[in-house]
């Protein structure tokens, strides 16, 4: 498996360098060369398989015989053997033809836990193999950081930094970060927003002199190629679970960065029946309005319930666009560079045909909370802020009733207490491995919004 750059000016790498190499020498995003594609009888074939094995058949390829086989299957069972429910990714039925598919059993209580907790030990196994040490940077807007920190904690080849926006995270998904011991573990609280936080991970990347090439730069952000891979599963499962792939399904997904829902783009892509996927947004709502008008405008940044959205510039949108200008790295680059700076108008024959797959809608916070309300009247069942996101624009863009919805229950509700009580609800309980959460020590540092401050902090904190 070769993987190019969506930019087009960077060498071809295989799976080991993109594992560590995160964001392309040109600022760009890797992607595979080709994907593979499967047979309707081969994915039928898979009906049955457990999760960790599902998942094998679907990764494997990506790898492309950098990993052993059997290493590869050992560090995927060791990952989901870790996850609170058997089914590691259950659907609940919340009406007629209508899931919620609950990617929130693993460790940390969020979706994040299906690619982060196999990157730990992806990252451990080809680390100790070529014998280097790493140095994780990562910017989260709530639940990347405390499953990255949750996967990697363990690696003695690691030394793991979070950027998080200081006061914009809820308590839970702050403190699920923040009280997670290690020696190896900065909890990094930046003045600023996510995008503030992103655009100096994507710097560091840019310019590593600050680790005086004695370490790697690693990424654990959704632009490693290795998160999108593992994400690509549960699309498959939640099909073959609801008599995929003879037939059509449809996906609602609660995202922000873009990540999340190219995982099921790429399913589609990849042979699985996908009739539409739609991409659930709240008032900060850049991707909604790209899809529904065909317009790349960037807003002021909005605070909202929904936290884990409140992002602007959705870097995983950069390897959807490289397919809407047919693979034009060249094309591309020029696009991506007007795009930081003004108003982008997209191809517009490509863009139709993202249409053909694509819907999108925005939620903003009251109407969260009435979701929430309903669902729960109706049902007795709990959304998250996210995922009711997602239940919203699923039964608002819905194109037909035959076909089964999935929306992606990206969180458990009880990451985001201030918005079930908001809609009128009691805030659920801690579970068990939780329970102490709120007794635990914090561990953080409050940082300016400055990214020599930042390359400051880690060189000093790593070659102390």
């Amino acid at each position: 498996m070769k993987y190019i750059s969506t930019r087009g000016n960077a060498p071809e790498l295989e799976f080991e360098d993109v594992l560590l190499t995160g964001l392309a020498s040109d600022g760009g995003l890797y992607v595979p060369k080709e994907l593979p594609h499967y047979s309707l009888d081969e994915i039928r074939s898979w009906r049955d398989l457990p999760y960790a094995e599902l998942a094998f058949k679907v990764i494997k390829p990506f790898v492309g015989g950098a990993i052993e086989d059997s290493a590869l299957q050992s560090m995927i069972n060791d990952t989901y053997a870790g996850f609170a429910h058997n089914a590691v990714a259950p659907l609940a039925q919340i009406d007629n033809n209508e899931y919620v598919l609950e990617l929130f059993q693993g460790p940390t209580l969020a979706f994040k836990d299906f690619a982060l907790q196999l990157l730990g030990r992806l990252l451990d196994h080809v680390l100790t193999k070529r014998n280097e040490r790493g140095v994780i940077i990562g910017a989260t807007s709530g639940d990347t950081g405390s499953a990255a920190i949750e996967g990697c904690k363990h690696s003695d080849r690691l030394d793991i930094f979070i950027m998080y926006p200081h006061n914009r995270v809820s308590e839970v998904q702050r403190r699920q970060m923040t009280t997670i011991k290690g020696d190896n573990v900065y909890n990094l609280a930046v003045e600023g927003n996510f995008d503030d936080c992103q655009g100096m991970l994507k710097a560091c990347f840019a310019d590593q002199s600050f680790l005086k090439g004695e370490r790697r730069l690693i990424a654990v952000n959704s632009i490693n190629w290795a998160r999108i891979m593992a994400q690509v599963v549960y699309y498959f499962y939640a099909s073959l679970n609801l008599g995929g792939p003879d037939r059509d399904m449809a996906f609602s997904v609660p995202t922000g960065n873009f990540g999340d829902i190219f995982a099921g783009y790429l399913a589609h892509k990849m042979g699985l029946p996908v009739k539409q996927l739609i991409v659930a947004t709240n008032k900060n709502d850049i991707l909604h309005r790209a899809i529904s008008q065909n317009k790349y405008e960037k807003h002021p940044l909005a605070q909202t319930l929904s936290p884990s959205m409140d992002i602007v510039v959705s870097s995983n949108f950069e390897r959807l666009l490289f397919d809407v200008y047919g693979r034009d790295g060249a094309a591309l680059s020029q696009l991506m560079q007007k795009m930081n700076t003004e108003t982008v108008e997209f191809d517009a024959q490509g863009m139709a045909a993202v249409r053909q797959l694509f819907d999108s809608y925005s939620v903003d916070d009251d109407v969260t909370c009435e979701t929430i309300k309903q669902l729960y009247g109706e049902t007795g069942y709990l959304l998250d802020p996210h995922t009711a996101i997602g239940v919203k624009a699923a039964r608002e863009c819905r194109r037909d009733a035959k076909t089964p919805m999935i929306t992606l229950g990206t969180a458990h509700p009880v990451k985001f207490t201030q918005a079930i009580e908001k809609a009128g609800l009691e805030a659920p309980k801690l579970p068990h491995h939780l329970q102490d959460l709120f007794e635990r020590e914090e561990r953080f540092t409050v940082m300016q919004n400055d990214l020599d401050e930042l390359k400051s902090f880690v060189a000093k904190t790593i070659f102390a």
